[in-house]
């Protein structure tokens, strides 16, 4: 089963229109808002909207420098431990938040920060037609899985395929299995995967 992915606007940083992108995958969505932010525009309102209970507006509380920052800091603290395996991704061009996404990353727990939906890596993923560029994101996917790699040929398969918003067909599936085994990042028995997988990606 593929993780759970919680995407964290700034907005008070970040006003995406690009938001339906976000709909090629089951994202959760938190938009924190600033306190004297008032209005929200209707395209971004209604974007959101269709994506139900799975996106919600945070208004936080207090405008002190940086308050926006500890409400998302706060949020994926929360959420990481109800979800041990979630990936959180930041929206914001705020550079403020990389040393809480090392230390994040220190502690296990998945996370980046991007400039744009666009650049969050699930969906460069999905995106990617070139084959070496299809195989090292595989790649890269499978070694920040830890424990977690599919340990199945079918669940690995299906792993791949998800990452791609299910566009491969089987015979793709099959060509990208045998790359990975040709290159030795897999290795099969029977239904069996085991890995050797690259430490520093």
């Amino acid at each position: 089963m593929a993780p759970n992915n919680f995407v964290l606007i700034d907005f008070e940083n970040v006003q995406p229109t690009n938001i339906e992108i976000l709909k090629k995958h089951p994202f959760k969505i938190f938009v924190f808002v600033g306190e004297n932010q008032v209005r929200i525009p209707f395209e971004i309102a209604n974007a959101l909207q269709e994506f139900g209970s799975e996106a919600k507006y945070i208004k936080i509380k207090g405008n002190g420098q940086n308050s926006l920052d500890f409400h998302i800091a706060f949020y994926i603290g929360q959420l990481s431990i109800q979800d041990q395996e979630g990936y959180f991704h930041i929206v914001s061009k705020d550079t403020g938040f990389d040393p809480l996404v090392k230390h994040l990353r220190n502690k296990k727990i998945k996370a980046n920060r991007v400039n744009d939906l666009a650049e969050i890596p699930i969906l460069r993923i999905s995106n990617t037609t070139n084959n070496d560029e299809k195989i090292s994101a595989i790649v890269k996917n499978l070694a920040g899985r830890g424990q977690s790699r599919p340990r199945k040929i079918t669940t690995l398969s299906n792993t791949i395929n998800s990452l791609f918003t299910n566009k491969l067909d089987e015979n793709e599936l099959q060509g990208v299995i045998k790359i990975l085994q040709a290159k030795q990042y897999i290795s099969l028995n029977q239904e069996n995967v085991s890995y050797n997988l690259p430490k520093n990606l």
